[in-house]
């Protein structure tokens, strides 16, 4: 897998490309901005650019603008989000746009290679990924608005869950269930959420994080 790496902060970047190198990931060019970003996918196309959401020149969403021109221009180029901060807002407005190709993490979980990885190999196969810890903190501030019909504890991890991108048969396994007690679990937290549900994975994720993300626009 080739990436490219953009964030405005020379130790942050460099301490990524160096965790993705050590798993064997070739990292083709490092940027400290928007615009230098936009020319290394361009010449480079890499398979997935990280990207932090706030950069240069005024640390608001400029990174968030460079992703959308990516995903724009280069389709076949996956998007990795990147946040200091739990900003759901931004992150469903990418992927409103185009869900495929596109994840969502918190910028704490990059030192675990492990979750890096995973994440950008998701995205790279065409998923949409959000990061576990940012589907479970809004969950639990969902949670406290839902009104008289709230999910109880079983409903919720579902829903963590079903949001972080798992299937059914995925969400089985984790949760020790059987596969129609799990239909049964999922039925009910869209029914509680007012949410059709959809076959496609990535539907479901865009679905579940916007309804969240409400309450934080």
């Amino acid at each position: 897998m080739r990436v490219v790496i953009a964030d405005d902060v020379l130790l942050v970047r460099a301490g990524e490309a160096q965790l993705l190198r050590s798993a064997g990931i070739e990292v083709v060019a490092e940027c400290g901005d928007a615009e230098e970003l936009l020319r290394a996918v361009a010449t480079g196309r890499p398979d997935v650019a990280i990207i932090d959401i706030r950069m240069p020149p005024t640390h608001t969403d400029e990174g968030l603008r460079a992703a959308r021109t990516v995903r724009a221009l280069y389709p076949e180029t996956g998007v990795l989000l990147l946040s200091q901060y739990l900003e759901p807002a931004y992150a469903t407005s990418l992927l409103a746009d185009a869900p495929a190709r596109t994840g969502y993490l918190l910028k704490e979980r990059v030192v675990d290679v492990a979750v890096l990885v995973d994440a950008l190999t998701r995205v790279h196969a065409g998923s949409c990924v959000v990061d576990d810890a940012i589907v479970a903190r809004l969950v639990r501030r969902r949670r406290g608005v839902l009104g008289q019909e709230s999910l109880t504890d079983r409903e919720a991890e579902a829903l963590e869950l079903i949001a972080a991108g798992l299937s059914n048969a995925a969400i089985a396994g984790r949760m020790g269930l059987a596969g129609k007690s799990v239909e049964s679990l999922v039925t009910s937290v869209f029914r509680k959420l007012g949410l059709d549900q959809s076959p496609s994975v990535n539907r479901r994720v865009l679905a579940v994080l916007t309804l969240l993300a409400r309450d934080d626009a």
